[in-house]
């Protein structure tokens, strides 16, 4: 279908279910599918979000706003994804501005430049807010840029994304790692708030051995133009099931490498976008399910075991269990953890903020940490690992941050 179909497509519900229900923004998806003015659907879209062209990109749509849509009971859901990518794209090329307010006379330093920063930095630039950018990388963008291939997110995007939010007016200091070259007690003193999203980018897992790489860690020095082995002609086993996995698999494929993602659970449990996972197969990926590696076995060889699912009280998915029993070997020259990520623990705790049983930081109902007029957001408070659920806390923070400073 061409967009003008798609649109006339949307029955424009009256309970919203797409933006009630599937998206983390609340953006107002019929009121943007539905208005034919451009400046129209541009003042509409910025009301929530400032990565519309992103977003329509690498959301988990089937899962989030499509999944949720109306016309899928009756046939195809609306493409909201291919609309909201191409309004997106459309926002970007414009000469429309995003709105801001007189400046306030109040400081806030956000650290980190992911989607949770970017958000959280623009709308409290709207605010009228004097808003600084605590970047660790030479270039913005942090998980968009460093953590998702450019063939499922082109660079070109970013840039235009980045530039549209910087002219709100913000300030941006680059070469800045926290623990390092930043201290929060050093910016407590200087900053009227201060919204920490640097993200979770640590294996949650470890596997003894030789050649066993992170999965976040790998696409971050591949995107860094950083050392990585050669992959070419090499067995690789890439161990997890959501887009962190399907990217680096994809990725890896694309170096030449022989690549099977082995899941623990089955292809129904993925929580990757369809889409993704299609996509995957049809570059020639492998996949084994219900098979989890338990060990390396030498330099080339890991032992694997075989799984079942059952359902547990205590959790609403099924939970994989090893089968007793079943171990095996398998060739494998390089292992890739993709099985989720925590935060730095050490690095966190040095500055004083409190964490829960899985490293993540702790915050309150008003993303407060425990320590003063310091927020947090994202991956880093464990939050569900999209770029519009990340997106959904730096909007939030911001709001809160502008009510608790407003008083």
């Amino acid at each position: 279908m061409e967009i003008k179909e798609e649109r006339n497509y949307c029955l424009n519900c009256i309970n919203r279910p797409c933006e009630k229900n599937g998206c983390p923004l609340k953006n107002y998806i019929p009121d943007f599918i539905k208005e034919e003015n451009e400046e129209k659907d541009f003042e509409i879209m910025s009301k929530t979000t400032v990565l519309s062209a992103i977003c329509g990109r690498v959301c988990p749509y089937y899962k989030q706003c499509q999944g949720s849509c109306t016309r899928k009971y009756t046939g195809n859901s609306v493409q909201i994804g291919k609309i909201e990518a191409y309004l997106g794209d459309k926002l970007l090329e414009s000469d429309f501005e995003y709105s801001r307010k007189k400046p306030n006379g109040k400081k806030i330093a956000v650290i980190g430049s992911g989607p949770s920063g970017l958000t959280c930095a623009a709308f409290l630039a709207m605010e009228g807010f004097d808003v600084t950018i605590f970047e660790r990388f030479e270039k913005l963008g942090g998980l968009l840029r460093y953590g998702i291939p450019d063939f499922r997110l082109d660079r070109n995007v970013i840039e235009k994304t980045i530039s549209k939010i910087l002219n709100i007016g913000i300030n941006v200091i680059k070469g800045k790692e926290l623990g390092k070259e930043l201290e929060l007690s050093d910016l407590t003193t200087k900053f009227d708030a201060i919204y920490l999203a640097i993200g979770a980018n640590e294996p949650n897992i470890t596997l003894d051995g030789e050649n066993i790489l992170s999965g976040n860690k790998l696409l971050e020095d591949i995107n860094l133009n950083n050392k990585i082995p050669n992959f070419n002609g090499k067995k690789v086993a890439v161990s997890g099931g959501g887009n962190v996995a399907m990217d680096a698999a994809r990725t890896l494929k694309r170096m030449g490498a022989d690549v099977t993602v082995v899941y623990r659970r089955s292809e129904k449990e993925m929580p990757a976008e369809i889409e993704e996972i299609e996509m995957a197969k049809d570059e020639g990926v492998n996949f084994e399910f219900l098979t989890n590696i338990l060990k390396r076995v030498g330099n080339n060889k890991v032992l694997c075991i075989k799984t079942k699912l059952i359902q547990r009280e205590d959790s609403e998915r099924l939970v994989s269990v090893n089968i007793e029993g079943s171990e095996f070997e398998e060739k494998f020259d390089y292992v890739v953890l993709a099985t989720g990520s925590i935060s730095k623990k050490e690095v966190l705790e040095k500055q004083g903020l409190k964490l829960d049983e899985n490293g993540y930081v702790i915050v309150d109902e008003k993303m407060k940490t425990n320590l003063k007029n310091v927020y947090s957001g994202g991956d880093l408070i464990g939050t569900k690992a999209t770029v519009a659920w990340a997106a959904a806390n730096g909007r939030e923070a911001a709001k809160i941050i502008t009510e608790e400073l407003s008083k």
